[in-house]
């Protein structure tokens, strides 16, 4: 159901950009009431009316059991297995990997929920300050941004644009839906900066945000707009703003706001945004004395052998992944005295690609996992690392596409082969769209996009690891019975009972 209460939620934002700068701000607000603060024009306080927006969505993005996981578990790179009773949880996340997800499942209804709150805190925003014409423009680029992903995920959903709508909106196509994304950018663009605010919308993330719709139109409309993509990333590289890093990883550490790669992140803060927590959604209970993490993780997420052994072993992304044996802070071996006697790895913590089993028994210890993101020594469970929502490298490799799609492919392996050439391995001579692939799911390896990547190149209903082929209804998600039960006008998507 979807229902929005018209409240302020400018108490929420102002505590939020308090919390989150270096310098005190609270003295611009003295004298301020929320009404006046609402109607401002002053820009430190429409700064804190966006936080709130953005706040929303920074949310649960990089946690578990939402949209990140789905896109993850649903796709060839990553699993969570069944230890025993340990991560069973009603068996949504093998469900999730053989593609035989229902309409009653937790994470399927998570991501749903987190989509429809944040537009819901970004109309009322756009309600209360009718007058600020670049905040506006502002929030309703996010506000696409956002239903963008919806599309990706759900297909047929509604379109919400007021507080004030019924508590029952109708399902529109994804079509209508696609339009309105590409209208609400384009009518806005020219309203946000063009400075490289990395953690807030500029020109350049806008059109990564329509890059990327017109990347995947074919999926979503059944017509194709390579070179209306192509558009949009050209005046991105040819802006100069960005640039690869030569560091990969420099995109990912702990303090990664400075990257000239990234072009929008999410800005997770471990004390005062909260909700990036990989490091405890992937490594083994032991794996806390390997960096002296606050809390015990708890040993789910890994990657599928054939994924990983999809790198060359040259390849610096391989470093991506936590694999081999494992060691304390102190140079220790580590231990799992709780290791199956059956495992041939015996009670000496190592991460080997092989997986025994996806359910029930897996071993506590298999699978090699997610590394690619620092893990600060020391961090709390929700980590500092700002999340990439679009960076330089994918863009390149969106350039590779679409003009390998035009029959461009000489010209397409210049863009590959930066990003080999940047992790030290050779260039390539040639180019399909099976290598393409490939290329994509090495370099973008838990970032979120795997999922849609495998079903705009054909692929994502191929069987794999401990997975049969799947039927092409399941490459939508179905629509949560919760939100089926409390609106009547929503239309469950084919092939979901």
């Amino acid at each position: 159901m979807i229902r929005y209460t018209k409240t302020t939620i400018l108490a929420v934002a102002l505590l939020f950009v308090a919390a989150a700068c270096e310098e005190p701000v609270q003295e611009i607000f003295d004298g301020v009431t929320p009404e006046e603060l609402a109607q401002s024009t002053d820009p430190a306080l429409i700064d804190v009316l966006k936080a709130s927006a953005y706040n929303r969505i920074i949310g649960t993005w990089g946690g578990h059991n939402s949209l990140w996981s789905m896109h993850e578990v649903a796709s060839d790179e990553m699993v969570v297995t069944h230890k025993g009773a340990d991560w069973e949880d009603g068996g949504q996340w093998i469900r999730m990997h053989r593609h035989e997800y229902n309409a009653q499942e937790e994470a399927i209804n998570n991501g749903w929920g987190y989509c429809y709150t944040a537009i819901g805190d970004m109309n009322l925003l756009i309600q209360q300050n009718p007058n600020v014409t670049a905040l506006v423009a502002e929030l309703k680029i996010l506000r696409s941004l956002v239903y963008l992903w919806l599309i990706d995920a759900y297909g047929n959903v509604p379109i919400v644009l007021s507080t004030d709508t019924d508590a029952t909106p109708p399902t529109r196509t994804r079509a209508d839906v696609f339009t309105f994304i590409e209208s609400s950018i384009l009518d806005n663009i020219s309203e946000l900066p063009t400075e490289n605010t990395k953690t807030t919308l500029n020109q350049w993330s806008a059109r990564a945000i329509l890059a990327k719709l017109y990347l995947n139109a074919e999926v979503y409309t059944g017509s194709a707009r390579w070179a209306d993509a192509e558009a949009q990333i050209d005046l991105i590289i040819n802006s100069g703003v960005f640039s690869l890093e030569n560091n990969f990883f420099s995109n990912f550490v702990t303090n990664n706001e400075n990257s000239s790669e990234n072009i929008l992140t999410l800005p997770y803060d471990e004390n005062n945004a909260n909700g990036f927590n990989i490091a405890q959604m992937t490594g083994h209970y032991s794996t806390q004395a390997t960096f002296d993490l606050q809390d015990s993780p708890w040993n789910g997420y890994a990657s599928l052998e054939e994924f990983y052994n999809a790198y060359e072993t040259n390849d610096a992304r391989r470093n991506s992944f936590l694999a081999g044996p494992q060691f304390a802070l102190d140079g220790s071996p580590l231990t799992d005295d709780n290791a199956e006697a059956t495992d041939p790895d015996g009670p000496g913590l190592n991460f080997t690609p092989e997986i025994n089993e996806l359910a029930p028994n897996s071993f506590r210890q298999a699978g090699v996992r997610v590394g690619k993101f620092e893990y600060r020594v020391g961090a709390t469970p929700n980590l500092s690392n700002d999340f990439p929502i679009f960076r330089y490298g994918d863009i390149l490799l969106m350039k590779a596409e679409v003009m390998h799609r035009q029959g461009n492919t000489a010209g397409a392996l210049n863009y590959v082969n930066q990003i080999r050439s940047r992790s030290g391995i050779a260039a390539l001579t040639t180019l399909t769209d099976d290598i393409l692939l490939a290329e994509r799911g090495r370099e973008m390896f838990a970032e979120g996009y795997r999922r849609s990547d495998l079903i705009r190149f054909g692929k994502y209903n191929d069987a794999w690891w401990a997975k049969d082929a799947s039927n092409p209804s399941v490459n939508i998600f179905p629509i949560p019975q919760g939100q089926l039960d409390a609106n009547p006008d929503l239309v469950q998507n084919p092939g979901y009972n």
